[in-house]
């Protein structure tokens, strides 16, 4: 967004950055989405201008950035205001660990095993 709308933010030199551009605001309000309330003016906004195809030529589509990023820009205040409200964020799965790191655990609780059943006294 800030690289829409900030003060110093350089201007696509080309269509192809605007479009670049435009993809990148996509995928936040992708991301962001989950976050906000569905009912959310912001993110019905943001949803509306992400559904519409960017216009031709340069002067269009860089209208239609700025229009995006301003959306995505509300659409990331008002999901901030509903995850301090109480709203879950997606919950994350939990990544599997690499097999050799089960193996290294494995044979570091076997190990332990034998030596705990080698340091018991027999009868």
């Amino acid at each position: 967004m800030l690289l829409v709308l900030g003060e110093d933010s350089p201007v696509p030199e080309s269509a192809a950055d605007v479009e670049d551009l435009v993809l990148r605001l996509r995928g936040h309000v992708q991301r962001l989405g989950p976050l906000a309330s569905p009912t959310e003016p912001a993110l019905l906004r943001a949803q509306e201008l992400c559904s519409v195809g960017l216009p031709d030529g340069y002067l269009p589509g860089r209208v239609h950035l700025v229009k995006l990023a301003s959306a995505t820009q509300q659409l990331l205040a008002a999901a901030r205001t509903d995850s301090a409200v109480g709203v879950k964020s997606p919950r994350r799965r939990w990544r599997r660990p690499p097999l050799n790191v089960m193996r290294g655990a494995v044979f570091a609780l076997a190990l332990a095993a034998l030596v705990l059943a080698a340091s018991v006294p027999r009868r």
